[in-house]
């Protein structure tokens, strides 16, 4: 598998403050970013709630890329509790996410109703939140180390 393929397994990046921080949690922040972008200007409440969660899954995964996946017998499966287990201070957002993915997997089985104006808009400001937190809680330049990226939502 090429390195192009499985951001993973890409080499460090080097960040403002000289700190070598995993390529793959620069790139999913930036994913992060652009998958807020989408959220702000979608035009139906389900795609702004999905796009909203899959920047938050983004900035989740960031952190997990940036500490390391938990590992061992027992270890956590999905993001929500790998990041619960890298980075406990998260633990609430953690949560709040994880509550949200059932509403997620519902829309995109094609159960748009499910998703009121208001919850879009509240995920959409907790997201936000949960981004700008994570940015605090990685090193200095992480954030900007991925505006050469090429961002797009997915």
């Amino acid at each position: 598998m090429s390195d192009r393929a499985n951001p993973w397994q890409r080499p460090h990046a080097v960040v403002g403050d000289g700190t070598a921080v995993p390529a793959a949690s620069v790139a999913l922040l930036a994913r992060s970013d652009a998958e807020l972008v989408a959220a702000q200007f979608a035009p139906e409440s389900w795609e702004r709630f999905v796009h909203a969660h899959l920047a938050a899954l983004r900035a989740a995964a960031a952190v997990v890329a940036f500490h390391g996946r938990p590992s061992g017998r027992r270890a956590p499966r999905n993001v929500w509790d790998m990041l619960s287990a890298v980075a406990p201070e998260l633990g609430g957002w953690a949560d709040r996410f994880a509550a949200g993915a059932g509403t997620r997997t519902a829309i995109e089985a094609g159960r748009f109703e499910v998703v009121s104006s208001e919850m879009a808009e509240s995920l959409l400001c907790d997201a936000e939140d949960f981004v700008d937190e994570v940015r605090g809680l990685l090193p200095d330049g992480v954030a900007t180390s991925g505006a050469a990226l090429a961002l797009r939502a997915s």
